[in-house]
């Protein structure tokens, strides 16, 4: 594998890493430093919308900038809102406010710092001589290994350090993804940049209003592989985040949510790892497709009964292979069919609508499981995953046909295509008919 794609998968895994680590540790420092349960739902909301908007709006900022540098630049920030922590915390002592503060902080570099390194992919994968395809199998993999070692090694590093000085290592993690990102080659981050006659003037407002044409009216795959995958977004962040801990936490057997937990993302390392091997061949890619919602519906369909122990291991398996692959096959999709020059700003607006799917399906759980029980909750989440997964089968627009994307140097909306450019309104699909 060529340095370059060493470098990109390096930073990604540093990076993920840090945000690990401090998902864990941040609310048991936020908890000592405040000794409140109800302030790590405060600052959860207080940074929500910063991050959201932030998702939304940087888009635009990353499609005119270097990615390279914006990916550092956002990891920089991640590491100064993290190691300020324990700086105020010597000085004056933490409390909430500063939590807030900084968390702000920190959730306005995260979201682009993500956005900024997705948007990287196609370029890297063309400098290292790979498919997108596969490098997004190897970097599912590797994300999948980092989400079982960063857990773990939260809770030793608790131990370790006292208080806020643990943050110290994950912003030194961010700071280290910043570095080894500007040892990637600029040139292998070139972009075809659009002809000056559609750029010159264009406000970063008609820019961002492109990108949403582009995801949401133009091209009828990109849609529904979106409405898609923030369908399973809030279907899984509802399962590990309310409905498994809860579940664990009224049988007093907390050690085996861990086991789960590691078993699905076993499960994820097997699929992404699975996917980055066949990857080559596009002709499988329905298959792909079919694997992964089949396996999916079956792996929550037995974490929703919340059965015995080796059951869930099983499920949870189940479950982590078939998202894997089901995650590969539509970033693959999306990654080809959204012009390169537009990655920023409408991989940037995914990741915010993500940020929303999230925190939705966790409320939709909590809320059926405190009316109707845990069990009826799973199989509500389970339920409501096999109709999507039932649509997406069934949908014209996921057939997953080999396809170009669409020219990024399209017009804005009620404005004549250039010549030699393809018509705004009309997708991909229909040029070829």
């Amino acid at each position: 594998m060529k340095s370059t794609a060493v470098f990109y998968l390096t930073s990604y895994s540093l990076s993920l890493l840090g945000n690990s680590i401090a998902a864990i540790a941040l609310p048991l420092i936020l908890l000592q430093a405040t000794g409140s349960i109800m302030s790590a739902g405060i600052l959860a909301a207080s940074t929500a919308v910063p991050a959201f908007l932030a998702g939304l709006l940087t888009g635009v900022v990353i499609d005119r900038v270097n990615r390279r540098t914006a990916s550092a630049a956002a990891d920089a920030v991640s590491a100064v809102s993290l190691a300020a922590l324990p700086v105020v915390d010597a000085l004056t002592g933490l409390d909430l406010g500063w939590f807030i503060v900084f968390g702000i902080l920190g959730a306005v570099g995260d979201m682009p710092g993500l956005t900024a390194r997705e948007a990287l992919l196609p370029a890297i994968a063309r400098a290292a001589g790979l498919s997108a395809g596969k490098l997004l199998g190897i970097r599912e993999s590797i994300g999948a290994l980092v989400m079982v070692i960063g857990p773990a090694a939260a809770g030793g590093l608790m131990v370790l350090f006292e208080g806020s000085t643990v943050l110290w290592i994950t912003a030194g993690t961010s700071l280290a993804a910043a570095a080894v990102t500007l040892l990637i080659p600029g040139s292998a981050c070139a972009l075809k940049p659009e002809p000056e006659s559609l750029t010159k003037n264009r406000p970063a407002w008609n820019q961002l209003r492109q990108g949403w044409s582009v995801l949401f009216q133009r091209d009828k795959t990109l849609r529904a592989a979106t409405l898609m995958t923030l369908m399973m977004v809030g279907v899984l962040v509802a399962l590990q985040g309310i409905i498994l801990p809860a579940h664990f936490f009224l049988l007093n057997r907390p050690g085996e949510l861990g086991l789960v937990l590691a078993a699905l993302a076993a499960g994820t390392l097997a699929g992404g790892t699975l996917y980055a091997v066949l990857a080559s061949r596009p002709g499988l890619r329905r298959y792909w497709l079919t694997a992964g919602l089949a396996g999916t519906a079956a792996g929550l369909a037995i974490l929703g009964t919340l059965p015995a122990s080796w059951a869930m291991l099983t499920g949870a398996l189940i479950l982590g292979l078939a998202s894997a692959l089901l995650g590969c096959v539509t970033g693959t999709v999306m990654v080809e069919r959204i012009p390169e020059q537009m990655l920023g700003r409408i991989m940037g607006t995914q990741n915010s609508l993500a940020l929303l799917a999230a925190p939705a399906g966790m409320a939709a759980a909590a809320l059926i499981a405190e009316r109707h029980g845990l069990v009826a909750a799973g199989l509500t989440v389970a339920g409501l995953w096999t109709a999507a997964a039932g649509w997406a089968l069934g949908s014209p627009s996921l057939r997953l046909t080999p396809q170009v994307p669409l020219e990024a140097s399209a017009s804005t909306p009620g404005t004549p295509a250039a010549p030699g450019t393809m018509d705004p309104e009309r997708t991909v699909g229909d040029e070829k008919q």
